[in-house]
């Protein structure tokens, strides 16, 4: 009879133990386009960032959300940690959040629009143009709550229809944020990075171009003779800096209506290029990647597969030097039934 009343207190007390917050879910449950992980050594937990999600996250509103994890396998029920507040820049979006630490705080970089606000397009632009740009948001601690910096506009110019911007500190300290100038008002989708003050408050210069989609050889040669306007994709942009002191970039476009992952590399070493494009590194309709260290020093990607209905895709790399090379998907980590490497 005692045994069986320990039992039976263990199970109760398990129940009430069990708060929404600690249940467990794998990344095949998990809604994730656009994953930004932050392996954070004070707490030893793997904060993964998303847009907002009220099925997952319980509360409504354009924003962020976080899982988190300790294994990278299994994660905690997602928290809201930033909600786009009413006269905001943009109302919809809440894309690519990405969280970095800089200087004792962290900085949230999110991309917001409004379809609402047309800009003012060039003739040659075939299709109409909105207010489209990433915005930067900070708090004390990686579960937020996050506050805008400038809640009425974006870090890069406010007539550029932009997103996914990155930050990126280069070797002399100066901070940049590198993002993607949107194929639809462009045509061919370049990179370009804007120069920001050293406590991240403004942009402190005239935008700065990288490269251009169609610099890529590899990218959608088949459309070039058949689909008259060319729309070349830039998607994605994150910076690493390779054991030897090469520059590589991570981005992401479409080779044949499929979404995927590759990577640039900067021949001075330099932001400011001049950009050599590699070859792609994953493909399958898989992209919007990123790197991190997990807690024991080992270089992992993780990236979205496929592009709608996303989850989130884990992967072992090698830093090359002037390459990235991917080793394995870890299917023992993202759950995936297959691995979309060949």
């Amino acid at each position: 009879m005692r045994r069986l009343l320990l039992f039976v207190f263990a199970l109760s007390f398990t129940a009430v133990a069990q708060t929404p917050a600690q249940i467990t879910l794998t990344m095949p449950d998990m809604p994730l386009h656009d994953p930004y992980i932050v392996a954070n050594a004070a707490d030893h937990t793997y904060y993964l960032y998303t847009s907002n999600q009220v099925a997952m996250s319980g509360t409504a509103g354009v924003g962020t959300m976080v899982y988190r994890s300790t294994d990278l396998q299994h994660w905690q029920k997602p928290v809201t940690v930033f909600t786009v507040p009413e006269g905001a820049f943009g109302n919809k979006g809440g894309w690519a959040p990405e969280v970095h630490q800089y200087r004792g705080r962290y900085y949230l970089l999110t991309t917001l629009h409004d379809d609402t606000k047309k800009l003012a397009d060039p003739p040659a632009v075939p299709r109409p143009t909105y207010r489209r740009g990433t915005v930067l948001a900070v708090a004390d601690s990686p579960m937020g709550p996050f506050q805008l910096l400038h809640p009425d506009t974006p870090v890069a110019p406010p007539d550029f229809m932009t997103l996914d911007g990155t930050l990126y500190v280069d070797r002399a300290g100066k901070p940049w944020m590198v993002y993607a100038h949107e194929w639809l008002q462009k045509t061919d989708g370049t990179m370009e990075a804007v120069p920001l003050a050293d406590d991240l408050q403004h942009a402190a210069g005239d935008p700065v171009f990288l490269f251009k989609a169609s610099d890529a050889p590899w990218l959608d040669a088949s459309m070039k003779a058949t689909i008259k306007p060319l729309n070349y994709v830039t998607d994605g942009p994150e910076l690493f800096r390779s054991h030897d002191g090469h520059l590589l970039m991570l981005w992401s476009s479409y080779d044949n209506g499929s979404y995927v992952e590759t990577v640039a590399r900067s021949a001075s070493g330099e932001l400011q290029g001049p950009w050599q494009q590699l070859q792609p590194i994953v493909r399958q309709d898989s992209g919007h990647g990123m790197l991190f260290r997990t807690f024991s020093g080992k270089l992992m990607m993780v990236l979205h597969h496929p592009f709608k209905q996303a989850r989130g895709r884990l992967f072992e790399m090698r830093d090359g030097g002037d390459h990235l090379e991917v080793v394995r998907e870890r299917l023992d980590l993202d759950g995936a039934a297959s691995s979309v490497l060949p």
